[in-house]
């Protein structure tokens, strides 16, 4: 199993519209697609807004092909098309990381 850190760069004005959108559309497509989302949180740091979840894969493989699917469906391009036009930029920069897990992590179950 993997891990993905995505951090996403939001403009303060677009946080409920983001929220919104994230929970009442992305997220319902992501679960068609076998997004498995283990948490998400928003942090505040020198005036900018970070929203950030945690994706738990079986394997990159997985992921990509999770990912490629998401992108390419035609439900998102639309709500991102009339969201866009109604609230402008929702996300200024996505940072993402992909999380092996080292052979101590807890991460793996019984290490200790």
């Amino acid at each position: 199993m993997i891990n993905q850190l995505r951090i996403y760069d939001i403009p303060p004005e677009n946080r409920g519209p983001f929220n919104d959108r994230f929970r009442d559309q992305a997220a319902p497509i992501f679960a068609r697609y076998g997004f498995r989302i283990l948490a998400m949180w928003e942090s505040e740091r020198e005036g900018r807004l970070f929203f950030i979840y945690l994706l738990a894969w079986a394997d990159e493989a997985e992921m990509k092909a999770a990912w490629q699917a998401f992108m390419a469906d035609e439900e998102w391009a639309e709500i991102k098309r009339v969201t866009g036009a109604q609230h402008g930029t929702f996300v200024n920069g996505i940072e993402e990381h992909v999380l092996h897990p080292t052979a101590y992590s807890a991460a793996l179950g019984d290490v200790q």
